[in-house]
């Protein structure tokens, strides 16, 4: 029988053993890749597919496109930072800090962009963000040092050294695993199908009495909090931030991951942003004008790959398995 637990979040126990499963596919996944990349930029990608996981919650699920996401993961990477030379150096009340500080903001800028849609939302997220990166880079130079940047303050706690890459890869790979276990079970549960729904049709929601204010609100908090999470660590793996971290151009990047991968389907989510950082990486060191290949790959994912390559990936699985099954059904009724 289901525990209360189950039934609340939707997931039978068989599904929980599901997305264990999903869970030890990406640590396997990422280990693989350690002989072929370095670890310090295996750890790279794991920290921006937790971003691009976050921006995935609110595009790919709730449908909304924003171009101000890279707002909450420099404020997750600044709030940790500050925190860390002002207040403690201890790591993990750094991530808290950070992750807090993220979480604000999204809470109190949603206030006002949950009530807009498509453009207006996007749009007006972008301006946030743009006033955002004055704020760092201009109005707190005293503080943040504008562009010269500043180095974190946090100190190794015990066994957690940021400055040793197996800890730190373990670490964020941890961290990695419990965004996905989270959104897995937050997307599967009723407050996921509400989202869903809303994506769909918002107005319908309305009609049967659900109060979509309140979920695209909490959904924009949770999204911008992750955000934050992978901002932090990258304060505490790089140990020095600057205002390109919450650069407003950055915003492109979790955008073309998440149209790369699927939007909408966590595993793309995390191939696309595995995949964006291979290419940028490669294109960059051989193609000067670099852009213009994701450029060209992007308008190919719009016109034919509509669901990414993890819907082409559910597509070719689909009919692979149509086949095998037609011929089965065919040997069966020809004995």
């Amino acid at each position: 029988m289901n525990s209360k637990a189950d039934v609340m979040h939707g997931i039978r126990p068989a599904a929980k053993g599901a997305v264990f499963r999903d869970m030890i596919i990406i640590a396997a996944f990422f280990v693989a890749l350690i002989p072929v990349l370095a670890m310090h930029r295996v750890t790279d990608f794991m920290i921006f597919c937790i971003f691009a996981l976050s921006f995935d919650l609110l595009y790919g699920f709730m449908g909304r496109l924003s171009f101000g996401q890279v707002l909450y993961l420099g404020t997750g990477v600044y709030a940790s930072t500050l925190f860390s030379l002002h207040v403690s150096t201890n790591p993990l009340l750094a991530m808290l800090a950070g992750v807090l500080g993220a979480a604000i903001v999204a809470a109190a800028l949603g206030l006002i962009v949950v009530k807009l849609n498509e453009a207006p939302f996007a749009l007006t997220n972008l301006a946030f963000n743009q006033i955002g990166f004055f704020l760092i880079g201009s109005t707190f130079q005293k503080i943040t040092h504008g562009e010269d940047g500043i180095s974190s303050g946090v100190e190794p706690w015990g066994f957690m050294d940021f400055s040793n890459k197996y800890f730190a890869f373990c670490f964020v790979l941890f961290f990695l695993l419990f965004t996905f276990y989270m959104l897995t079970r937050l997307t599967r549960s009723p407050f996921g199908i509400i989202i869903r729904s809303i994506k769909e049709n918002e107005l319908r929601v309305k009609f049967l009495g659900y109060d979509t204010f309140s979920y695209k609100w909490i959904t924009f908090t949770i999204s911008g909090a992750l955000a934050g999470l992978a901002g932090t660590l990258y304060t505490l793996y790089v140990q020095f931030v600057s205002p390109t971290f919450i650069h407003p151009l950055n915003n492109v990047e979790p955008i073309f991951a998440v149209l790369i991968g699927g939007a909408g389907n966590l595993y793309g989510a995390i191939a696309g942003g595995v995949l964006f950082m291979v290419m940028r990486d490669s294109l960059s060191t051989h193609v000067p004008q670099w852009e213009w290949i994701l450029g060209g790959l992007l308008l190919i994912i719009v016109f034919w790959l509509r669901q990414g390559l993890a819907g082409f990936v559910r597509i070719l699985a689909g009919a692979v398995s149509n086949r095998l099954s037609l011929r089965r059904a065919a040997g069966g009724g020809s004995q």
